[in-house]
């Protein structure tokens, strides 16, 4: 399978909490981040989800909001990852800035020129990306 989505995780399903319609994934990725992720009780089904099984989290990069200090930001989204920023590839409107958020994994991120600007993400530096749960994609192996 091939995705245009820039961001695939590879990890182990932690827990699966269902609700009405929807549940709460969290995957534990193989670099050790936990990822949340909501989406149907349909497609947990579907995939059979349950703990302990292999999928993957899948993001696009701009779903992604990129910030210099979220460590303690009070904010609804559920994943708040930070790390180092491994490149900024400058255009004219928008920039691609990687983080390096351990074990080997990179997150992608597009977001506009003026912002990577403004906030000064260079290689090296610090950088913590943001998404809401319910726009990871879970997928599996079959």
């Amino acid at each position: 399978m091939k995705l245009s989505a820039r961001n695939i995780l590879s990890g182990v399903v932690a827990s699966v909490k269902k609700g009405a319609v929807n549940a709460e994934v969290i995957l534990k990725t193989t670099g050790g981040v936990s990822i949340s992720a909501i989406i149907t009780n349909a497609s947990v089904d579907n995939l059979a989800l349950k703990e302990g099984k292999e999928a993957f989290a899948i993001i696009k990069a701009s779903s992604i909001i990129l910030g210099t200090d979220l460590h303690d930001a009070k904010v609804s989204a559920r994943n708040i990852i930070c790390g180092t920023v491994t490149k900024v590839v400058e255009g004219p409107v928008s920039a691609e800035v990687g983080v390096d958020i351990g074990g080997g994994t990179i997150l992608t991120a597009v977001i506009t020129e003026e912002s990577a600007r403004k906030l000064g993400f260079k290689a090296g530096g610090h950088a913590c990306a943001m998404f809401k749960a319910p726009s990871v994609i879970l997928g599996i192996k079959e």
